[in-house]
């Protein structure tokens, strides 16, 4: 700008200044005011100046992070969870990271950042003035202030663990505050922190793509491996995508990802951190990823990851901590290879039995079925639900005119549905769980284990037994197969049948159960085993639902959960002792200090003698009534009870060796569906499923589950009976067997408190036929 010009006066003015001193006074007075009024904004203007450069100051400062933050960083950590034979099923993140310590970092991953990203490294105190300087010229000669970077690695380190970039989008004067606060932070890190703790925050901090926060996220997500199993080839990979993830993608640009590599390697040998032979062998070994992430997308065990996420939220605010952030450890009760046999067995059932219904269920014999589903399905999208109230009508009819929709929720509402659960019996401990023909692709949903309630059929009749024997009535005792007429609270007649159509004569209670007589397990609950004290051995022995006080009780017309019906046979498999299903075993904070431990909650609900003569009564069905389908893949012992309930709604089998409890759903989340054959009973259905899953983890030499057998407590003998009198056999009787005896009763003419195991022979107990 040109300086302004002094002003030129003319003669005729220059005499009258001089003659006329009132003129020259207010030309005095005019200079001086002119004066004072550029004093005023030249003071003005230095306010002002002064007042923003104090306001920057306390913003930029303002952005920093305490001291106390500084000396305590809290970088997010994903919280890990462990299966019981130490396998990682999956994590709980916002971002997916777990901390490491330095030792645990390779030096020669260390080499690879510090000759790629901050050579000066060990030499500068947070930030790197000739870098600064350069890149300050070079931004400046581009015409672009943030061409050229010269971000430490310490000024890296503080922009990931305070946020202090906090857009994605800044103008110029947000990316001058963004490096003045990452330079002021860097300098306060490295007055704070050695070298090596910088390093080891950094590896844990930094992001490298697909969700992997941290070098231990990330050696496991690409290689597979822990950090101190990487390769030098490998550690530059991962090195070199620190610039930009996406960009250098091992899995979507290779090529690109195999020139940073090679650079990264280069930049380490010109440093004298590699060799030429070690150069030279880094840059020739190929890229092995990681192929098979897990089992599935959803991981192993999905429906049993997100039962105990519910847990942990529950026991989160008791607790303080965040499952998503602070590092957790959750050492849980499943087995991942016993859930990988349940898959197994799940899926190889779903693929015959989705095949039989869609060749069963035909929605064009099922018109009102239909129109329910549609209703019902078109009503609970938020599209009608928004709607006015005239748009409504529309919006249904255009919808069920609409074959895409209806092809959509047929497929959808036909799908087979399973439930599957395996406990340690003696633990409560869930070693596997399905919760869905889902489990493969399985986000949020629904749990088929522990969301459902269903009527169990005749698979509760067990309860109504385990009663009677308590009540002192043998299983030898003998009840009508007659036809009864029950006369309901409401003043309805019911006049319940066996599912076969046909009745008669006499059966025992062992009979009754073997082949699932309903007629038995109807008058039993009327004679012998009162109705309220069903329910009240059924509560005591698990089951928490709220169960109904009527007769049609004893062919399970209450609804309980999988979970819970499975946990309440355990009951027969632990002698009597009842132990609530558990999931989590431990739960430790990020420094390995114990939370919560879990101590399991047991109760003796039943006598040994009553469980065992159950148990034994179950091992008949098994053997030789409704779930002799085990048989078809498992041999060894085990005992358990089918479930069908009305028109096939639902089929059930819950079974137990003397190690694990285990238990089948198979149904439709509609109602309305029902396979009407004979096929979809709990024999057929269900108890497959089982037997697979049985066989499978039996087989497992990896598993080792030893081979056990029911054995009787010291309270029960075992006598020679004669099948066909029911008196102690003699040299006489043709046909005998074995009768086991409760001690306290006299053994004689099948007295109370008695078992009858058909055997081959009075030779020994050896030779029972399991």
């Amino acid at each position: 700008m040109k300086p302004r010009s002094r002003k030129r006066y003319s003669k005729k003015e220059m005499q009258r200044y001089f003659s006329d001193p009132t003129y020259r006074r207010g030309i005095s007075r005019r200079a001086k005011l002119q004066l004072i009024r550029q004093w005023k904004w030249v003071l003005i203007s230095g306010v002002v100046l002064l007042v923003g450069g104090i306001a920057y100051l306390s913003y930029l400062f303002s952005g920093l992070p305490s001291l106390e933050q500084l000396e305590n960083p809290k970088p997010e950590l994903a919280t890990k969870v462990l299966s019981v034979n130490g396998e990682v099923i999956d994590h709980f993140f916002i971002k997916n990271r777990t901390y490491i310590l330095r030792y645990q970092i390779p030096q020669h991953l260390v080499n690879a950042l510090v000759s790629i990203e901050d050579k000066q490294f060990y030499r500068h105190w947070g930030v790197h003035s000739g870098r600064v300087f350069r890149a300050l010229i070079k931004n400046i000669l581009a015409l672009d202030i943030t061409r050229e970077g010269a971000s430490t690695v310490t000024q890296q380190l503080a922009r990931n663990l305070y946020d202090l970039n906090r857009g994605k989008r800044e103008v110029s004067i947000q990316k001058w505050t963004r490096k003045f606060r990452e330079q002021i932070t860097a300098v306060q890190m490295e007055r704070t922190y050695t070298k090596d703790e910088i390093l080891e925050m950094y590896f844990n901090i930094a992001y490298f793509g697909r969700g992997a926060y941290g070098i231990a996220t990330a050696a496991e997500v690409y290689f597979g491996k822990s950090p101190n199993e990487l390769s030098v080839g490998e550690s530059a990979i991962l090195v070199g995508m620190l610039r930009g993830p996406a960009h250098y993608d091992p899995y979507t640009k290779p090529d690109r990802s195999l020139q940073r590599r090679n650079l990264v390697l280069r930049e380490m040998y010109e440093d004298g951190y590699l060799t030429r032979v070690e150069f030279y062998n880094a840059t020739a070994q190929e890229i092995t990823l990681k192929t098979a992430l897990s089992d599935s997308p959803a991981g192993v065990a999905p429906h049993f990851v997100e039962y105990v996420r519910q847990r942990l939220l529950q026991k989160a605010e008791g607790y303080g901590f965040d499952i998503y952030r602070d590092g957790l450890t959750v050492y849980t009760t499943l087995d991942s290879r016993m859930q990988r046999h349940a898959n197994r067995a799940v899926e190889e059932h779903l693929e015959i039995y989705q095949a039989l219904t869609d060749s069963v269920w035909v929605w064009e014999d099922n018109p009102d079925a239909l129109d329910y589903v549609l209703d019902r399905a078109i009503k609970s999208l938020p599209l009608y639900r928004r709607a006015s109230y005239t748009q409504k009508d529309s919006i249904l009819n255009s919808l069920k005119e609409s074959e895409a929709f209806v092809d959509s929720m047929k497929q959808e509402v036909s799908r087979l549905e399973v439930g599957f659960v395996a406990l340690d019996s003696r633990t409560g401990n869930i070693l596997a769980m399905v919760g869905g023909s889902d489990f493969r692709t399985f986000k949020y949903g629904l749990n088929h284990v522990t969301q459902i309630y269903r009527q169990p059929g005749s698979a509760f009749k067990p309860f109504v037994y385990t009663v009677a024997i308590d009540n002192g009535y043998s299983p030898c005792y003998e009840l009508l197969n007659q036809p009864a007429t029950i006369i309901m609270a409401d003043g309805k007649r019911w006049s319940p049948s066996n599912s076969d159509g046909t009745f008669g004569g006499k059966s025992t209670l062992r009979e009754g159960l073997r082949k699932s007589i309903n007629l038995v397990a109807v008058r039993a609950i009327m004679e012998i085993a009162p109705v309220k004290q069903v329910v009240d051995y059924a509560h005591r022995m698990g089951i928490s639902s709220e169960l109904p006080a009527v007769e049609s009780l004893a062919m399970g017309t209450g609804e309980v959960s999988p979970l819970e019906l499975t946990s309440a046979f355990g009951v027969f498999a632990n002698e009597g002792v009842h132990v609530e299903p558990n999931g989590i075993l431990r739960i430790e904070d990020k420094d390995g200090n114990v939370i919560e431990e879990a101590v399991p909650m047991m109760r003796e609900v039943l006598s040994k003698e009553t469980a065992y003569i159950m148990t034994n009564l179950l091992q008949d069905v098994v053997d030789h009534g409704t779930g002799i389908r085990v048989r078809n893949y498992f041999h060894l012992p085990a005992a358990g009870k089918t479930g069908t309930t009305q028109d096939f709604a639902d089929a059930w089998f819950i079974g137990f060796t003397p190690q694990v409890v285990a238990g089948v759903w198979l149904g439709f989340d509609e109602k309305v569906v029902r396979l009407e054959t004979w096929d979809f009973q709990g024999s057929r259905a269900a108890a497959p499923i089982w037997g697979r899953f049985m066989k499978y983890v039996y087989d497992d030499l990896e598993i080792a589950m030893p081979l056990e057998y029911f054995e009787p407590p010291q309270g029960v003998v075992e006598e020679t009976i004669c099948l066909e009198t029911k008196r102690l056999a003699t040299e006489f009787c043709p046909n005998k067997g074995f009768e086991i005896f409760n001690s306290k009763y006299l053994p004689g003419m099948c007295p109370k408190h008695t078992t009858l195991h058909w055997g081959e022979g009075e030779e020994s107990r050896s030779n029972i036929s399991f």
